[in-house]
């Protein structure tokens, strides 16, 4: 019982430091990204129980996160930053 209670804090503080994210879908994803002139995208591949691309961006000071087992399709007037891994709490 004390190591669920631990894990909660342990997510609820990680939340607290990354502040609001917003989890949506990879279509929604490509319409944030369409909105913005010259949006940063920070994009993951991983594997882990199966191949994931995961992305971020930010739009009008909200954080948004898309999963994907297909890659976006990101225009190139995008900035990419490439990473080992994306993690975000809960």
């Amino acid at each position: 019982m004390a190591g669920g209670a631990a894990a909660a804090a342990a997510i609820a503080n990680a939340i607290k430091a990354s502040g609001s994210i917003v989890r949506v879908e990879a279509s929604d994803f490509q319409r944030i990204l369409e909105k913005q002139d010259d949006p940063l995208v920070v994009v993951s591949n991983e594997w882990m129980f199966g191949h994931w691309y995961k992305y971020l961006t930010s739009y009008k000071g909200m954080t948004f996160f898309a999963k994907s087992s297909e890659p976006i399709h990101i225009s190139q007037r995008c900035e990419i930053i490439e990473c080992k891994k994306i993690w975000i709490p809960g």
